[in-house]
């Protein structure tokens, strides 16, 4: 995007990290940070009789072999570790491969949620905080796993999250990109429309064209086993058009049958037999089916009946839902890099902070107004910092580029204290 390359979002990433105000992701209230006895009020509210893990998360996505994590642990005492997910003791010896990130908690303590733990639930929830800097992962066996942290936390809602960071906010890192686009802001889905693109076709004239099912117009394919199994189940033609079966007929097909087995007669070069089939509809079985494929081909072929949607979980917006709930100025991050150039430097001359927003931003801020102020001196003050390098034309591409050689010629004179034969040049390319 124009903020990635001239660097101005990697500055917003930090002044958001620094002087930005949490907001519970779904109540939308200002959310602070909690203590000991409110995380063990959150615990105790779980039913009795439920087993927990209290685990401290001491390495959080970061690559290396990390031995001297577990040797501390071992020396402090404990027995146990969780690794990328799984379980380790201690005492075994544990090699993870370096070039990947890792997770790695620390199982401080297991308990059963019951009257009288209070006292021992205070000291391991102590415990967990001095290992892991403020945040407590409360591994609900059977269940999810709750975020408490001694930084921010929503008294409504029982929700915690993480500390927040610069990469909080990068849509290339997975502790900020969305979990559902993964950072893209759309999707690649499979289009029923494009599968079936004449309803008034019947199955038996062909009207399934996706890749992998037009075989369901011959006798003899597994394909068209399943189709005859759920005509008999749900009292369906194969010969009718499709646009007049009911809609619960077409939802069978497209969406599958829920989980429901149905009796599929096949006879195959191995035999003939008779198997029970939960159909899963044509949808998410053409979407399992290009998960699967090895063939760059027949991605491609898969891929001509998809389209590009909107992500609907951050809605095009590729940060996670607590990212996108920090606000400055009343703005997440989303909204202020979506605003035009010339909005952006009214937006950073109105803006209104608290005095102490103030002071931890001021360097920051002040950096951002002059990268600003370069994109509207070279005349992109329509654009926005959100907007895609690919959908500019070559001489905002050029003047980008300006902008960022331009940054680079303020940061070597602020260093050197002195005016670079570069500058003059970049001056004149300006005027």
């Amino acid at each position: 995007t124009v903020g990635t390359v001239t660097e101005i979002y990697d500055h917003f990433r930090l002044l958001f990290a620094r002087i930005g105000i949490p907001h519970c992701p779904k109540c939308g209230k200002e959310i602070k940070k909690q203590s000991v006895d409110q995380m063990v009020d959150v615990v105790m509210a779980l039913p009795e009789g439920t087993k927990i893990q209290l685990l401290a998360p001491v390495v959080r996505g970061r690559k290396g072999e990390h031995a001297k994590v577990f040797d501390r642990a071992k020396k402090s005492g404990y027995v146990r570790v969780r690794v990328d997910g799984n379980l380790y003791d201690l005492s075994e010896e544990i090699k993870l491969e370096k070039n990947n990130k890792h997770n790695i908690e620390v199982v401080v303590d297991r308990l059963v949620v019951k009257p009288g733990i209070e006292r021992r639930l205070t000291d391991s929830l102590e415990n967990v905080l001095h290992l892991s800097e403020g945040l407590v992962m409360v591994d609900v066996i059977g269940g999810d796993t709750l975020m408490l942290s001694d930084s921010f936390s929503c008294p409504d809602c029982g929700i915690s999250i993480s500390e927040i960071e610069p990469r909080s906010f990068s849509f290339n890192n997975p502790f900020g990109a969305c979990p559902d686009c993964l950072g893209l802001g759309y999707k690649m889905e499979f289009d029923i429309d494009l599968m079936i693109p004449d309803r008034s076709l019947s199955i038996l004239d062909g009207a399934i064209v996706v890749t992998g099912w037009q075989s369901c117009t011959n006798e003899g394919s597994f394909s068209r086993a399943i189709l005859d199994a759920l005509a008999r189940e749900y009292d369906f033609s194969l010969a009718t058009p499709f646009e007049e079966y009911p809609e619960k007929i077409q939802d069978i097909l497209i969406n599958g049958t829920n989980g429901h087995s149905v009796k599929v007669y096949y006879k195959g070069q191995r035999g003939e037999g008779v198997y029970d089939v939960a159909f899963p509809g044509l949808i998410r079985n053409v979407e399992q089916r290009y998960r699967e494929t090895g063939s760059d081909a027949m991605k491609q072929e898969y891929e001509s009946f998809m389209r590009i949607t909107p992500c609907k979980t951050c809605k095009g917006q590729r940060l996670k839902k607590e990212s996108l709930a920090v606000t400055v100025a009343d703005k997440n991050i989303y909204e202020v890099t979506n605003l035009s150039i010339e909005k952006l430097k009214a937006f950073l001359a109105d803006m209104q902070l608290s005095e102490q927003q103030q002071l931890i931003g001021r360097q920051i801020l002040k950096e951002i107004r002059a990268r600003v102020s370069f994109l509207s001196d070279v005349g992109l003050d329509y654009l926005s910092l959100g907007r895609a390098t690919g959908t500019l034309s070559g001489g905002e591409a050029q003047r980008i580029k300006l902008v960022s050689e331009l940054t680079k010629v303020k940061d070597s004179v602020s260093t050197r204290g002195r005016k670079s034969p570069h500058t003059l040049y970049a001056v004149s390319y300006t005027h």
